[in-house]
C-alpha cells in the first residue's frame, strides 16, 4: 500500500477544485449579478456550491490521510480502532484511511445490530 500515492492524488484534486472555483468566481464576475432574470446566475451558484462541497470532502480526505500517516509512524496502522484486530490489506488498499475492520464497519461499535 502506497499512502503518497492517495495523499498525492488528493492534493492533485483538491488543487484541481481550488482552480475550478476560481475559475468560477472570475466567470461570475463578468456576468450579471441578476440572479433573479438571468438563469445562467442560478446556474454558477449550484455549481460554486457543488464545488465547494467537493473540495471539503476531499479536504476531509486529506485529513484522514494525515492521520493514517501518524497511525503509520505510532506502528498502529492496520489495526481495529474498534476491535484491535488486523484490517484486512484489500481494505486498507481500498480505504488507506480507514481506521475500522470491516466487521466493525458493518456493525455497531462492532456489536451485531440489535444486541
Amino acid at each position: 500500500m502506497d499512502l503518497r500515492a492517495h495523499v498525492d492524488r488528493v492534493d492533485a484534486k483538491i488543487g484541481s477544485l481550488r482552480t475550478q472555483l476560481t475559475a468560477l468566481a472570475d466567470e461570475q464576475a463578468l456576468t450579471s449579478h441578476d440572479d433573479e432574470h438571468d438563469p445562467e446566475g442560478v446556474t454558477i451558484a449550484v455549481q460554486r456550491a457543488q464545488l465547494q462541497a467537493l473540495l471539503a470532502g476531499a479536504e476531509r480526505d486529506r485529513a484522514e490521510l494525515d492521520l493514517a500517516a501518524e497511525r503509520i509512524a505510532a506502528g498502529t496502522y492496520g489495526s481495529c480502532a474498534v476491535c484491535g484486530d488486523p484490517i484486512a490489506a484489500e481494505r486498507l488498499e481500498a480505504l488507506p484511511a480507514t481506521r475500522t475492520c470491516i466487521v466493525c464497519a458493518t456493525t455497531r461499535r462492532g456489536r451485531q445490530p440489535g444486541t
